[in-house]
């Protein structure tokens, strides 16, 4: 039988509904990956053998009683440890939430259930969602399948990690200020941010509310569509959820045809910084691109030079106020509390030890820029210049359908070449923030491997708001057409695979 982890999610999911093999089997086969390989690798933070087998179960009981199966039953999926699960951990990749057992799933984590989706486990992120590596989880590192010395992107590593070693078919991330994307890129797989409230964030824990989405992982940007329509519609639950149809993004995936589209080029996404083979890969496809009948233009977005300084007092800001439940007093860790200490002091101790230390950066940031006094020297101004950043999305929108860019500046750094510099690292996610600004949908597609060093490099597609199904159209073009130049996905390259 052809090694049940390597097909695509379509393609299980048509192999279970047809009977040629079994969720349970498709269900072990993966868990047996996980352990064969998940030491080394380090993408999850908690295996749930017994639930993704019993769910298994399920999508096999309800097929034998002839039963409609949903279009990803029975496919495997690992879930970023940030949505809550009910009976199993989630940890948000800190000390400060270690052994919480949540008492309800998320909206999110409730639709895939209800799918038929089989949740092997959570994967390991950076703490409460902060960092571009994976190296800011309190449980250590995940390392990139291509190259175990370097990071797998961040904060949803352990969930780019999955698909690149083959852990899983289907993952789900969170993107803040581009924590879908850059690992995605990083890693050779597909992400995907959804438009802003296009998926609940209810059960999501919150790092900055106005800016995190929750969206697809996937290994195809088919699988990706698939996944997206199952976790997307509108939720009461979520104030912030949108009450509109879905974009029709599995259609819009299995199309592909970007003959007449408008495509925008960014230039300030380009210059000093940016790797060679990052640009030469980016160049290829616009070319690529125009091959396949669109039309492309130069675009000017002059506020995005601002973006990634907006972020950085936007998210901590917000990060400020939603960590502050975390108090030692409710639930979660305590420490101190043997009764000679007052509430602050307990308070005090408990986040002294469960926030690790770019937590308590981007904590002390946020409470500085909304101080009395600062206030609306910064935290003000950011926000001035992230409505100057969408006026230039909506400017680009006029002229074009949707906007391209390198997903990253560069390929994967080694791990610990960034860790004692936070302005190096906060630069990983240059050409992903201005997205999360504007909340708008974003997409990153493999483009092929850097020649500096072999590695993956990520194509960036944007696109209006409600507009998702632009990505898929323009991703399945892209990744059909290089599929077809290499001979192979880009995966297939991967050496530890």
């Amino acid at each position: 039988m052809t090694d049940l982890t390597r097909l695509t999610a379509a393609q299980t999911a048509a192999a279970v509904a047809s009977g040629e093999t079994s969720a349970v089997e498709v269900a072990q086969a993966h868990l047996d990956r996980i352990g064969a390989v998940d030491e080394k690798v380090h993408a999850f933070l908690h295996v749930d053998t017994e639930g993704a087998l019993k769910a298994a179960k399920a999508v096999d009981d309800k097929r034998a009683a002839g039963e409609k199966l949903g279009p990803l039953a029975g496919v495997p999926l690992a879930l970023k440890d940030i949505f809550t699960t009910k009976g199993i951990p989630t940890t948000v990749g800190s000390k400060m939430l270690e052994g919480w057992i949540p008492p309800y799933d998320a909206t999110l984590t409730a639709r895939l259930k209800q799918a038929g989706i089989v949740i092997l486990g959570k994967t390991n992120m950076d703490e409460f969602a902060m960092g571009s590596s994976t190296e800011n989880s309190a449980y250590g590192p995940t390392g990139n399948p291509w190259d175990l010395t370097r990071i797998p992107g961040g904060s949803g590593g352990g969930s780019s990690a999955a698909l690149a070693s083959f852990q899983a078919p289907l993952a789900i991330g969170t993107d803040t200020g581009g924590s879908i994307r850059q690992p995605a890129a990083v890693t050779g797989t597909v992400g995907v941010k959804p438009t802003y409230g296009g998926v609940s964030r209810y059960g999501m824990v919150a790092f900055s509310s106005s800016l995190d989405q929750g969206g697809p992982c996937a290994r195809t940007v088919l699988d990706a569509a698939l996944l997206h329509e199952v976790i997307a519609g509108y939720d009461p639950m979520d104030s912030t959820s949108i009450d509109a149809p879905v974009p029709p993004v599995v259609e819009a995936a299995r199309n592909g045809d970007v003959r007449g589209l408008r495509v925008g080029v960014i230039k300030e996404f380009a210059g000093e910084g940016y790797q060679a083979g990052v640009m030469e890969r980016f160049n290829e496809s616009v070319e690529l691109l125009r091959e396949l009948g669109a039309e492309v233009v130069e675009l000017s977005c002059p506020s995005f030079e601002y973006a990634l300084a907006a972020y950085y007092l936007i998210a901590p800001s917000e990060c400020s106020s939603n960590l502050a439940r975390f108090d030692g007093l409710r639930y979660g860790l305590r420490v101190g509390d043997d009764g000679t200490r007052s509430a602050e002091d307990v308070t005090a101790l408990t986040r002294e030890a469960g926030f690790g230390p770019e937590v308590k950066r981007r904590i002390m940031l946020g409470t500085y820029a909304l101080s009395s006094g600062y206030y609306d020297a910064y935290y003000g101004s950011a926000q001035k210049v992230r409505t100057l950043i969408s006026r230039d999305f909506e400017r680009s929108f006029q002229q074009v359908d949707v906007v391209i860019s390198p997903t990253t500046p560069t390929t994967a750094f080694p791990i610990g070449e960034r860790a004692d510099d936070p302005m190096a690292m906060y630069l990983a996610d240059l050409c992903t923030i201005p997205a999360n600004l504007a909340g708008n949908a974003a997409m990153s597609v493999p483009c092929g491997l850097a020649s500096e060093d072999g590695l993956p490099v990520g194509l960036q597609i944007i696109a209006p708001a409600m507009a998702d199904d632009r990505l898929y159209r323009v991703g399945a073009a892209v990744e059909a057409a290089f599929t077809a130049r290499w001979g192979h996905p880009l995966l297939e390259e991967a050496p530890i695979l």
